[in-house]
């Protein structure tokens, strides 16, 4: 039988102490220590019966080591192959999370059906066969070399995916997994890291691609130790608002391509649909009628998108100004409000200010600060700007505007779909092939006397 011996794991870093100690030695983090019962000589099979990993390795040279591109594998859902930078790499391991609800086990359900042709093994430890069969139909598709596993503890999945050697594993979720290895409950630090350890080794020796589904704590963060970031290849994040149709996927950590690219969704009745043109679903219920909105020509990784972005800029009634932003960092609104305060001489100090980005996305490019200060200039002249006119340019502290990368191709974004004229800086390298009016300025003084 074998014998127990009792561990202590960081639950912020994932670390191994064989005693208690206040302050992890690590992470430098208080009172992190969480006690587990480990079984010493329980072990885990990936090659039969018993687990241990017995393949032994010997140091090479860097130039032994052969230079080759990473082989891919696409998943037929484009979104998915931007953000991983082209596809699945095989014996990749990667974690995807998200909030309660958003669409996380739709999106890779759909993933598992549109990989006709190859094997695709989906492990749930959440639902029944019959609950993803019944979400499949909803889906409207099926794909015959597609398995299903209702299980939830790791022998018996790896079990499963050794007899089936699937090019893709999706287990949903990791915090569900049990290991025997452990004698503490689902879902705790320790279950989730030793599994994560255990599916990674098996990812690598195998040669086969594993999509783990997580979950996230109420402050954003992924529930687990935060070691489960460090050990996977690529970690995605899968949210929006759930008031409204559009998802956003975007890669917080890829070790093989960029982490700047976005893919975006929109829920439907059969499940979660590609947008494949958001400049026109994001611009096309705009009303200018009223002050208080402009166009911003963002870019999210190689990929141009025209946003619409709302203000609203009104007395603060309440003694203390409201600063509350949707979509948008609300420290870099101040940051923007600072700057019309002190090198515009605007007087926003007594103001209440709400910023909105339409259609319940967040965009981090620093190129929408210029239409995020006109939007904001708008409602506080009461002065709608004109629905043919854009705006790109990244706002600094002394009241500048400042260049953006890639203005070539927010520029013929812009004129693809009509738009007039492009406010941008005077500071970058304007092309002269546009067949859009290119107006450039250096201050925001320069753009405000222009438009109203």
């Amino acid at each position: 039988m074998a014998k127990e011996k009792k561990l202590y794991f960081c639950k912020n870093c994932g670390a191994e102490f064989s005693q208690w100690m206040g302050q992890c030695n690590y992470c430098h983090e208080w009172n992190t220590l969480v006690e587990f019962s480990v079984k010493k000589n329980a072990s885990l099979s990936i090659r039969g019966n018993n687990i241990s990993f017995v393949k032994r390795s010997a140091p090479v040279t860097i130039a032994d080591v052969p230079l080759s591109q990473e082989e891919r594998f696409s998943t037929k859902d484009p979104e998915i192959d931007r953000v991983l930078g082209g596809g699945i790499v095989p014996g990749s391991m990667i974690l995807a999370a998200g909030d309660p609800g958003i669409g996380k086990s739709t999106l890779f359900l759909q993933l598992a059906l549109r990989l006709k042709g190859s094997r695709v093994l989906y492990a749930s430890g959440e639902e029944s066969e019959r609950q993803i069969k019944l979400r499949a139909h909803r889906l409207r598709s099926e794909n015959t070399s597609c398995f299903l596993l209702a299980e939830n503890h790791l022998e018996e999945i790896i079990k499963h995916a050794i007899e089936l050697h699937p090019a893709l594993l999706i287990v949903d979720s990791v915090q569900t997994l049990q290991s025997s290895y452990l004698d503490t409950s689902t879902g705790s630090i320790g279950q989730i890291r030793q599994c994560t350890f255990d599916l990674m080794r098996f990812s690598k020796e195998n040669g086969i691609s594993v999509i783990l589904i997580g979950h996230i704590t109420k402050d954003g963060m992924i529930a687990g130790p935060k070691i489960l970031e460090h050990i996977v290849d690529v970690v995605l994040q899968f949210g929006g608002d759930r008031h409204h149709a559009y998802r956003i996927l975007r890669a917080k950590k890829n070790r093989f391509g960029t982490t700047s690219e976005l893919g975006i969704y929109e829920m439907g009745e059969a499940g979660l649909q590609e947008v494949r043109d958001p400049s026109k679903i994001l611009t096309t219920q705009m009303n200018f009628n009223s002050s208080g909105q402009a166009v911003a020509v963002a870019l999210e990784g190689l990929r141009p998108m025209l946003v619409e972005v709302q203000a609203l800029v009104s007395s603060a009634v309440y003694g203390t100004p409201q600063r509350s932003a949707t979509g948008f960092d609300t420290k870099r609104l101040n940051m923007l409000l600072a700057i019309l305060e002190k090198r515009a001489g605007f007087k926003l100090g007594a103001k209440d200010v709400f910023l909105n980005i339409t259609g319940g996305i967040r965009i981090e490019d620093t190129a929408m600060d210029l239409a995020l200060t006109i939007a904001i200039l708008s409602s506080y002249e009461e002065t709608a700007v004109s629905s043919k006119v854009c705006f790109a340019g990244e706002m600094g502290l002394g009241g500048e505007i400042r260049p953006v990368q890639r203005l070539e191709q927010r520029i013929s974004e812009a004129e693809r779909l009509g738009f007039d004229a492009i406010f941008v800086s005077s500071y970058n390298k304007i092309p002269t092939h546009a067949n859009i009016r290119v107006i450039s300025a250096a201050k925001i003084e320069e753009i405000f006397n222009q438009l109203f």
